[in-house]
């Protein structure tokens, strides 16, 4: 019986079957190729949606500046005093830049009776140029 045993497991060991090294370095070049070809399509998506995101917070921001001077017959002197009136709820970050280092321009005139200037837009403050060959500064 020892034998046969033995025997089975000799057999059995010599028709195991596993992956060559050619069949390996196949997988792993088919892969590498397929990921060359994912990850550009991948980046320009990323940036695609950074700038519509970008888009879309400046719009806010210059909507809440808007309500902002409206209600209070004044323009705010900085994007806190958004924040302490409760137009937004913290200052967003520039999704280009990753802080929230936004530009902002003082009105020209004031708008308020007392005479103080406050922003009148916002700008990212994100150096280059968007996909469409627009600065990001002039979003």
């Amino acid at each position: 019986m020892w034998q046969l045993l033995a025997i089975k497991f000799n057999q059995n060991s010599k028709n195991k079957s596993g992956f060559t090294l050619i069949e390996l370095v196949v997988v792993i070049s088919i892969i590498l190729i397929l990921a060359t070809l994912v990850v550009p399509v991948f980046q320009t998506t990323m940036r695609n949606a950074k700038e519509v995101t970008l888009k879309d917070t400046l719009f806010k921001l210059r909507d809440s500046v808007d309500k902002y001077t409206l209600d209070k017959e004044e323009a705010p002197q900085s994007l806190d005093d958004l924040v302490k009136a409760q137009y937004i709820r913290e200052v967003p970050i520039d999704p280009i830049t990753g802080g929230k280092d936004w530009e902002i321009e003082i009105e020209e005139q004031p708008v308020s009776r007392s005479g103080r200037k406050g922003i009148k837009n916002v700008f990212s403050g994100a150096p280059g140029l968007a996909s469409t060959g627009v600065a990001y500064k002039d979003f």
